[in-house]
């Protein structure tokens, strides 16, 4: 199988400048840009998915040396709640953060709940399956491809109470007992919103020839800077002969 990396985030970018016309302007950007640095620093950690992952640690470490210490977490209500004298300003963080303050409810870390994955490939129909997945059909096989085929991921998420910074993900295949194949990649920074998330993760080709085909079990990981879990999911998938 083969990987690429994703890079889909969705969320607005600003751009830069040069002189204010008075001194409220002035003020208003020196606000603006507190604002975008406060965000910057707001997400902090929790704990480890499993701990089973052999390059966390050495990730944790890296941070170390470099010198990063994470700001503290602060809820998104408390910053809206934050110069709420100041209807513009007020307005301009909401659109910002793609969530109105009614939507919040005081709660700091943030949560990303995962809707559904489906398989996207020009042989075959899309194949959607809900998440989360039924305990009855854990075992099921979750989808079955062909061999050679080019296929993608497509994931669909919200995300509450607060930024979620950096989420990842990581996908380890086994067969027989043996691990195969593994790939990683970045999705991005996601503030909350009412509307879902959709993502297509980069393309993949399923291996060819007899031993490629048969049963595969493999793991799905979601995390994020802080090496919070949001989601692991345990899933079985066929490759079968091309016809």
């Amino acid at each position: 199988m083969e990987s690429g990396k994703v890079a889909e985030e969705a969320g607005p970018s600003s751009g830069g400048g040069s002189g204010c016309s008075s001194a409220s302007a002035c003020g208003k950007g020196e606000k603006e840009g507190e604002m975008i640095q406060k965000m910057d620093d707001e997400v902090v950690g929790n704990d480890d998915c499993d701990g089973d992952d052999d390059d966390d640690g050495d990730d944790r470490d890296g941070d170390k040396d470099n010198g990063f210490v994470p700001g503290p977490l602060i809820p998104l209500k408390e910053q809206l709640e934050r110069d709420k004298e100041d209807e513009s300003l007020r307005r301009w963080k909401e659109k910002l953060l793609g969530c109105l303050e009614e939507d919040l409810n005081g709660q700091m870390d943030p949560e990303v709940r995962f809707h559904s994955i489906a398989v996207v490939s020009e042989d075959l129909e899309e194949i959607n399956a809900p998440l989360p997945v039924r305990e009855s059909q854990k075992n099921d096989v979750l989808f079955v491809l062909k061999e050679g085929c080019h296929y993608r991921r497509k994931i669909a998420f919200t995300v509450l109470h607060n930024i979620v910074s950096g989420l990842t993900y990581s996908n380890t295949v086994w067969k027989g007992g043996f691990q195969v194949y593994e790939s990683k990649g970045m999705l991005g920074t996601f503030a909350p919103q009412r509307e879902p998330y959709v993502l297509t993760l980069d393309e993949e080709t399923t291996p060819s020839g007899v031993l490629a085909r048969g049963n595969y079990s493999a793991k799905l990981k979601f995390q994020d800077d802080d090496r919070r879990c949001h989601m692991e999911l345990k899933y079985s998938f066929q490759i079968k002969k091309s016809s």
